[in-house]
């Protein structure tokens, strides 16, 4: 989509209106054929809430008490807000103490007119009082099963959010008063963006949270300078380059979650966690994981072990000639990191000295608001999905964390994007967040089964790799756990679980914020505090309590404890200093796979080099011979032409301005259609003259 500046929205005209809605109601017709023709075969129901809804029903019928108390106190409440509203409207303002009033944080009800106009007011409160009432209903339901009563208020809770009255333009102040600003052109303008959005998510709605195409990999986010310095089928290692003239002698290997990609560890150099450990003076290394594709259907957990970070383990003695390793593995990361440990200890492995778990659950017994998701019915319709292709689409995983937080994560947008009008706006972490990856098929339901449904890790035995049965509790290095006290997707009362489970010494540290902010929080930005204590009593809350509380970011306390495990210095070490290949610059070619990406990945050639896994290091890519051949232009340069445009003109050979030229208006729009008729709706009348223009 074109950048459409918010003055040209404010300012379209009747008749440009008029013409842009009949190209959207066009393009409606299109994608709502498309819809119809693949409407059998979606499932509409994957998370089976129509079981869930009907044990909620057969249990509010035997015990309809608590049904009835609702009930009555939503009558009560209501009619007192009935008299309310009535004063208000009659005086022409909001005089009384309201009936009912929204929590503090939400800032959905921020507009002044849904505090200052009795009707606005009357809305809001009316919607409030409906929401607690359905709430009452669902909570505290005597004969559900734990995970069912979990899954119906879960769900209730987003059926209401849904339903607010700011999600709808006939009831939300702010896009009334753009709707009168712009003559409606706001309305219009979100309809193509809304179309747009369905498109690229070829008929299923993928709300775009930030302009992606001012984002590059390696230009502007992760940028933090580096090489591969080896690549196998499973990851790329990135090797960074040091900024002090010392290092530590223990180098650091960062294992990352796998249903992310790395860099958000190196989004900027203001607040890149690697840098900021460069900088510190360790030797970092990070495991960046393939994006895979079909290909990889039948790839296991165990190769995630063993041909992971085993072999990174490998690599990285063999790149700086130490066999004592420092590792830091985040999220689910942290799980495959935990693993990897007790297979180690298992194999007499013991070249890992100490381990640092970013918000990383072991103990799967209370995983939070993500265990409504899981369950034997909803795996089965994974397994049955992923058989298609191979693959979990990183998306779904994506939309099922976007729902846990959907007011911040999915109806903000709506409101932005399509109500308002207005064009997504630049924001890094939101980029990160939109650069899914897949899940190879029988790893996912492996992983989902074996740690979150049965939660197998924490029992001794309870998971073989490799043919080898492991036990976490064998694990005695020194570990630290760092969690994040608001964290939605690894709760830190679980993750505080999971690090009494090993027999050395364990440090607890519990920052502020959520799953990301609580993790990438740099020191300059004097963000939050922490608790912090090597001393784990039974309950969490005790240990909260009795926890010295620090201001600030926690990685200083973190750098301290690791340094004094081990702080012998040596030269600075830098890639390929013994003879590693470099194959790459960081961020590396892994990361930039995106989910269009699902071509196979060439095969990886092989040296003779001595590593103890079953891969090999890569020998050196070939350098490219110097082309003869003009560099493409940059074609999102003329307007009208964003990134997906503009690989669409390069696949059919237009890659440079002057081809444009020569091709003329109406040849460059039969050029588009000759690749798809929906290509019509762009104008390219000015594209020639741009071209031209952008040639002087």
């Amino acid at each position: 989509m074109s950048k459409t500046d918010q003055s040209e929205v404010n300012t379209l005209g009747f008749a440009s209106t008029t013409m842009e809605l009949q190209k959207n109601f066009k393009q409606v017709e299109e994608i709502m054929a498309n819809f119809a023709k693949s409407y059998e075969n979606m499932d509409l129901d994957p998370f089976n809430l129509m079981k869930s809804s009907a044990e909620w029903y057969l249990a509010v019928a035997k015990d309809p008490q608590n049904v009835i108390n609702a009930n009555i106190s939503f009558l009560q409440k209501s009619m007192e807000l009935y008299q309310q509203s009535l004063t208000n409207l009659i005086g022409g303002s909001v005089v009384a103490d309201p009936v009912i009033t929204e929590d503090k944080g939400d800032r959905r009800f921020k507009h002044e007119d849904w505090d200052q106009q009795p009707t606005f007011n009357a809305i809001k409160q009316s919607y409030l009082l409906a929401s607690k009432w359905l709430r009452d209903q669902v909570k505290g339901v005597e004969g559900l099963d734990e995970h069912t009563a979990e899954k119906v208020e879960f769900f209730t809770e987003r059926y209401l959010e849904a339903m607010s009255p700011t999600n709808f333009a006939a009831t939300n102040p702010a896009v009334i008063e753009k709707v009168v600003e712009t003559k409606g052109a706001n309305l219009v303008h979100g309809l193509k963006n809304m179309l747009e959005d369905l498109e690229a998510g070829k008929g299923e709605l993928r709300i775009r949270m930030t302009d992606t195409s001012a984002f590059k990999l390696g230009e502007n986010v992760a940028t933090t300078p580096g090489k591969v310095i080896f690549q196998n089928r499973m990851f790329q290692l990135i090797q960074y380059m040091p900024s002090t003239d010392k290092v530590l002698k223990r180098p650091l290997l960062v294992v990352p979650p796998w249903i992310n990609k790395y860099y958000i560890m190196d989004l900027q150099p203001k607040n890149s966690l690697l840098k900021w450990l460069v900088d510190q003076g360790h030797t970092v290394f990070v495991v960046s994981w393939v994006n895979p594709d079909s290909s990889y259907a039948e790839t296991s957990f165990d190769d995630y072990v063993t041909e992971g970070v085993m072999t990174a383990v490998d690599v990285v003695e063999q790149a700086t000639g130490e066999s004592d390793i420092n590792m830091i593995g985040y999220c689910i990361g942290g799980s495959l990191l935990a693993t990897s440990l007790a297979y180690m200890k298992e194999k007499g492995d013991q070249r890992v000295k100490s381990a640092t778990f970013f918000t990383t659950m072991i103990d799967f017994a209370k995983p939070g608001e993500l265990g409504v998701f899981i369950d034997e019915e909803q795996i089965c319709g994974l397994e049955k999905r992923m058989e298609e292709t191979g693959y979990l689409d990183g998306s779904q995983m994506a939309g099922a964390f976007n729902l846990m937080r959907a007011n911040d994560l999915i109806w903000s947008f709506y409101i932005n994007n399509y109500l308002l009008g207005n064009d997504p706006r630049p924001f890094d972490l939101l980029y990160w967040n939109s650069d899914s990856t897949r899940m190879p098929a029988k790893m996912h339901a492996w992983y989902l089964r074996n740690f979150y449904l049965e939660n197998n890790l924490c029992k001794p035995g309870g998971v073989t790799i490799d043919g080898v049965p492991i036990d976490i509790s064998k694990v005695d290095i020194p570990v630290c756990f760092v969690s994040a006290a608001e964290d939605h997707i690894a709760p830190w009362r679980s993750t505080y679980a999971g690090a009494k489970l090993f027999s050395g010494d364990v440090r607890f540290i519990l920052g502020g914020s959520g799953h990301i902010a609580g993790i990438i929080n740099p020191p300059a930005a004097g963000k939050y505090n922490y608790r912090v204590t090597d001393d784990l009593p039974e309950d969490p809350e005790s240990w909260a309590k009795e926890a010295e509380v620090v201001e600030g970011s926690w990685w200083p306390e973190w750098d301290r404890w690791v340094k004094a495990l081990a702080d012998d210095k040596v030269a600075a070490r830098t890639p390929g200093d013994r003879g590693m290949p470099i194959l790459e610059e960081a961020p590396g070619s892994y990361v930039k796979r995106t989910l269009e990406d699902t071509a196979p990945i060439p095969a990886t050639p092989s040296t003779a080099a001595d590593v103890t896994s079953k891969a090999k290091p890569a020998a050196p890519a070939q350098q490219p011979k110097e082309s003869k051949k003009q560099q493409p232009d940059d074609l999102t340069a003329i307007k009208g032409i964003g990134p997906k445009l503009a690989d669409v003109l390069n696949s059919a050979g237009i890659v440079s301005y002057a081809q444009l030229v020569e091709l003329g208006s109406e040849g460059i729009k039969q050029q588009l259609l000759n690749v798809d008729e929906r290509y019509a709706r762009y104008d390219t009348s000015n594209w020639p003259e741009q071209a031209k223009a952008l040639m002087a």
